[in-house]
């Protein structure tokens, strides 16, 4: 015989999801939950595609996410009080999950409006297309200078580490440039070395060039005939790259994930120099610099406002 265990356990699912939003917005929360288990039903009855319980448990863990930010980045403890500029900063706070967030949040408004919890819907004139300008994170001058100091004086700190970091913060490499660099890009007289796609030589400054050599010599230790400069106990035997899951944990030592460094140089690169030249210099398609220009970033990041 079959046995409401599965349905009891998305009881407790829901339930835990509810208990998490604050109390003066929890009441609003449990009666859309309500009205979602609802319509499951009428529409299990009308023969139609009811939600499942892993949908309806991914739409409250949405709405407890916004009561929780409303609540506590917002000081907001009412529904009625929430604004468009509200759900454009909590979707900015995951820009890949906006479209399902947006969904979400357009179901719960419409139901808060039918039941007078709202009076206005905040989320009616929103799109899933998010806005076009640069919204991530970046470092700040003191955090940057912390960086370098670590990279090129605490030996400490691994040899990759010091590499994928040194040539995202100095050079804007991205983390698959670092992974793919081969020992024949590498020009010793010159000091230079070839990354990725760009069209030109990459020129390397001392302290670029000794932790390169630092990593050059981890690699020799390894006794490896792979051409690679970065190399793991993975991949000496063979002839490929580090893995990507690797490369993704190098920097988690020093707490900045790749992505924000690389950000940081290719925003004050675009911020101080044509956009188009960065492009060139980068291999990049022009309109990907344009989201780093200053309107679409904090006026403490422009070069004319930090001397002030």
């Amino acid at each position: 015989m079959a046995t409401d265990q599965a349905e009891r356990l998305a009881v407790g699912r829901r339930q835990r999801r509810l208990l998490a939003v604050p109390d003066t917005l929890r009441p609003s929360a449990e009666a859309f939950s309500d009205f979602m288990i609802r319509s499951r039903e009428r529409s299990r009855r009308a023969g139609t595609q009811p939600r499942t319980d892993a949908t309806i448990e991914a739409a409250l863990a949405i709405v407890r996410d916004l009561a929780l930010f409303l609540a506590g980045e917002r000081g907001k403890r009412d529904w009625a009080l929430t604004d468009v500029h509200d759900l454009e900063a909590f979707l900015a706070g995951s820009p890949k999950a906006r479209k399902r967030r947006l969904v979400v949040l357009g179901q719960f408004f419409r139901f808060a409006r039918s039941q007078k919890i709202v009076l206005v819907d905040p989320a009616r004139g929103l799109t899933a297309r998010g806005p076009s300008g640069f919204t991530g994170a970046t470092l700040t001058l003191d955090q940057q200078r912390m960086l370098f100091r670590r990279w090129t004086t605490d030996l400490a700190a691994h040899p990759h580490e010091a590499l994928l970091g040194m040539f995202a913060l100095l050079h804007g490499a991205s983390s698959r440039e670092v992974k793919m660099l081969q020992s024949d890009a590498l020009d010793f007289r010159a000091r230079t070395a070839r990354l990725g796609a760009r069209p030109h030589p990459v020129p390397l400054d001392p302290a670029s060039w000794a932790v390169l050599e630092r990593c050059l010599a981890h690699r020799e230790g390894q006794r490896t005939d792979n051409p690679h400069v970065m190399v793991t106990r993975q991949t000496k035997s063979g002839r490929g790259p580090a893995s990507t899951a690797y490369v993704s944990h190098v920097l988690d030592a020093c707490g900045f994930p790749p992505r924000m460094i690389r950000c940081t140089r290719l925003l004050d690169l675009v911020n101080t120099m044509d956009p188009k030249l960065v492009a060139a210099a980068f291999g990049m398609d022009p309109e990907a610099t344009m989201i780093y220009l200053a309107d679409h970033v904090d006026p403490g990041r422009l070069p004319h406002l930090q001397s002030r």
